[in-house]
């Protein structure tokens, strides 16, 4: 480990890639109050925007998925509109490429907007203008941000097969993956394989989520039946890990995972409110970085876990010891591992990233 360590000065100056981000989890507290007033919606908790920000998060001791989910009642209760969509997603975009994202994959799931009549193409289509509309203006702040969409469809409804088409058709507007969230228990992503056969007939992305809530079973199935790229989450991969001492243990499963390079979507501080994991001390983000899995980190729901990717960095670094040549290694790995094409990949890394390391460096 170098002698580069880490502050949160440094931190926010780096360039960073995010692969893993929900849109109706990121909302600015502000702009929920306004659209709930625009739109009438009176289930608020608060309409105080700091009182609103805390009533969020969900950091409390022991938290569960339940308690972690509540928030999404009233984020995409207030993401109905065309307008409303567009300006949540412009915002986006301009407050990650404050904090110095120079890429993001950001996901979201048509079927959650589609209460007051919008065909989930206006949906794409309004999201899409919106960060279009958010990287234009981050480029006037000076800050440059390379936002893509992935489209998500729910494990719990019937409408996979739907989102997958619809992903493919805006292939070249902007979106660029398929994704199954939701529920694990209960819901195996392979109730979806029509889907995933529209999308490798069309040569497209797929990551899903899968070992967050359930175990092993659901990575498994996630990558020998359903052909999944990338894990969403993936953390209980360490379930089939032994450390006795010195001496590490690893099953097939998770030597398959690091030997086929398949990239986990790491997000530590949601994976404690969600009570996958009981502190992150006991995240094994560090374990399995050590062991060179294809690890990258991730915010999951800025707006319900309270972070951004600065101060997602900021508190591994605290915990782990990390310095600023594991954050760039981190970086990297996401920068490998985007729904992007090769050559601009390689561009990202060798005209973006690296640079921005060296120059800290200096």
């Amino acid at each position: 480990m170098s002698s580069d360590v880490l502050s949160l000065s440094l931190i926010e100056q780096a360039p960073k890639v995010l692969l893993h981000d929900h849109l109706d989890g990121g909302l600015r507290p502000i702009t929920i109050i306004e659209l709930a007033k625009e739109c009438g919606y009176e289930g608020l908790p608060t309409t105080d925007p700091e009182a609103l920000r805390t009533w969020f998060i969900a950091d409390e001791p022991n938290g569960d998925l339940v308690r972690y989910l509540a928030g999404f009642t009233h984020t995409t209760a207030v993401m109905q509109t065309k307008s409303a969509l567009a300006r949540v997603a412009r915002e986006c975009a301009v407050d990650l490429a404050r904090d110095g994202v120079v890429y993001a994959e950001i996901r979201f799931a048509p079927e959650l907007h589609t209460n007051e009549g919008l065909r989930p193409s206006d949906i794409v289509r309004a999201v899409l203008q919106g960060f279009n509309e958010g990287v234009d203006e981050a480029r006037g702040e000076g800050n440059v941000i390379i936002i893509r969409t992935i489209l998500s469809a729910m494990r719990q409804a019937e409408r996979s097969r739907e989102i997958a088409a619809l992903a493919v058709d805006f292939r070249d507007e902007g979106v660029c993956g398929f994704d199954i969230a939701g529920p694990e228990k209960g819901f195996p992503p392979t109730h979806h394989l029509e889907a995933f056969r529209i999308l490798q007939k069309a040569d497209f992305h797929l990551t899903l989520h899968a070992g967050e809530a359930f175990g092993l079973p659901s990575i498994w199935e996630a990558l020998q039946l359903c052909n999944a790229e990338r894990l969403g989450h993936g953390v209980r991969i360490v379930d089939d890990i032994t450390w006795e001492k010195n001496d590490v243990r690893m099953g097939r499963l998770a030597n398959y995972v690091r030997d086929r390079r398949v990239p986990l979507e790491l997000c530590p501080t949601s994976n404690v409110h969600t009570g996958a994991v009981s502190s992150l001390r006991e995240h094994p983000i560090e374990k399995l970085r050590q062991l060179k899995f294809r690890v990258t980190l991730n915010t999951d729901n800025r707006l319900m876990s309270g972070v951004s990717l600065s101060s997602e960095f900021d508190a591994c670094a605290m915990t782990f010891g990390w310095d600023l040549s594991v954050m760039e290694w981190l970086t990297l790995n996401a920068a490998k591992s985007a729904f992007y094409q090769f050559d601009h990949r390689l561009d990202l890394i060798n005209k973006v990233i690296k640079p921005g390391f060296a120059a800290l460096r200096n």
